[in-house]
């Protein structure tokens, strides 16, 4: 079974990215429905034993079982695929499944994966403890320092793992570069988007072979359900497609028509996030009480033009840093009554976090300290309130300090 997109949506393949946010993988049943359906079915009927045989098997396309064949997770497949401009996309529980996937389909024992230290958390424990313990070795290194990718490449690379712009500080990779560096050694460069998303940055475009996605986070918009995306050649994503089969982290099918409601948004949200972070980041410059701002959109930021050679805006998450230490980032994080104080991200609702005990948390100190996540650093990802009103909030708590 493949994931690729119908030949009906041919008419689609010169399309714009809003046009394909609202249109793409959409395929109408007998009844004529104008939005997307929500199949609420584990299995399938098939018309004889013969045809049964024929879509096991893989000879005749169609839907199997819900586990990798839904209707509706498809339509998300070839959506979020078509934002990409990739031939073929696969749908997963999450985010963190979505790179599991990826990892488990194209890696084996003796491989080897260079990645980035600056990437979230979880994502760092996947590569460090778990996949080493089925013989993958792992080598962690600075993203912005391609002198540092080069030394760890050696003869068993076969993945190289970036997310740009990197969680919590903004630092940009240079994806044309790493994917330089991947295909001269016949390795594979996988980025994460979840930060810029298709509507402000295509990695494939660039080079990259994969892309992975948190759905959970602006293609949803609202934080209201987990999911995941890889995207890419067809070719690899039959493998990704393959392991989803077999071990079942899937999206089930509401989540995927909520995504689906998700995308149909995206540019105009991320144009809004965009503009409200960097309003709130040169307001937080401004602070007496602020020591430092990360964010790619100001001109001090050490990624600032490769990221306006590399996205159309520079995303809604920064980070600061505080004057004092953690007693005082959590007193400007307490202080705040309109932004929600939880981990997730790419939210309407504005969400603030301290990065240092939640979601890097689990690193030890030695690797917080290696890629700036300091006890005063707070991130916050800007969601559509009114940009006075945050700032009001954050006010709170920094006047004080």
């Amino acid at each position: 079974m493949t994931n690729t997109p119908s030949s009906e949506f041919d008419f689609l393949a010169d399309a714009d990215l809003d046009t394909l946010a609202v249109r793409a993988g959409q395929v109408r049943t007998a009844e004529g429905e104008h939005g997307e359906p929500i199949f609420t079915t584990s299995s399938y009927v098939f018309e004889s034993a013969a045809q049964a045989a024929a879509r096991f098997s893989g000879e005749e396309p169609g839907n199997v079982y819900s586990r990798y064949t839904n209707p509706t997770v498809r339509t998300f497949e070839q959506r979020i695929a078509a934002l990409e401009g990739a031939e073929a996309g696969v749908a997963t529980a999450s985010g963190m499944a979505a790179i599991l996937s990826t990892c488990m389909a194209l890696l084996s024992g003796g491989d080897h994966v260079v990645c980035s230290r600056s990437i979230f958390g979880t994502t760092t424990v996947l590569f460090t403890k778990y996949l080493q313990k089925f013989g993958v070795s792992v080598d962690l290194v600075n993203l912005t320092d391609i002198d540092q990718w080069q030394s760890a490449i050696n003869d068993k690379t076969r993945l190289l793992f970036a997310e740009t712009p990197s969680n919590p500080l903004g630092d940009v990779a240079d994806i044309a570069e790493l994917a330089s560096l991947a295909h001269n050694n016949q390795s594979l460069l996988v980025i994460d988007n979840c930060f810029c998303t298709p509507a402000l940055q295509r990695p494939l475009a660039l080079g990259a072979d994969i892309v992975v996605h948190s759905a959970t986070k602006y293609l949803d918009g609202q934080g209201r359900c987990l999911g995941g995306a890889v995207v890419g050649k067809q070719e690899l994503m039959d493998e990704v497609l393959a392991f989803i089969r077999t071990c079942g982290p899937t999206m089930s099918p509401f989540n995927a028509w909520v995504f689906l409601k998700g995308l149909e948004t995206l540019r105009l949200r991320m144009d809004a996030h965009s503009a409200n972070a960097l309003t709130l980041a040169r307001w937080l410059q401004q602070q007496p009480g602020v020591e430092k701002v990360f964010y790619g959109g100001l001109p001090e930021h050490p990624g600032h033009e490769l990221a306006k050679k590399q996205q159309t805006a520079f995303g809604g998450v920064l980070s600061f840093k505080v004057k004092g230490g953690r007693k005082e980032a959590w007193q400007v994080i307490d202080a705040t009554r309109i932004m929600s104080l939880t981990a997730n991200l790419g939210d309407a609702k504005t969400t603030i976090v301290h990065p240092a005990t939640t979601t890097h948390g689990r690193l030890s100190d030695d690797d917080k300290a290696s890629v700036g996540i300091t006890e005063n650093l707070i991130r916050v990802a800007v969601g559509l309130e009114s940009i006075e009103d945050l700032k009001k909030d954050l006010d709170r708590g920094l006047s004080s300090l």
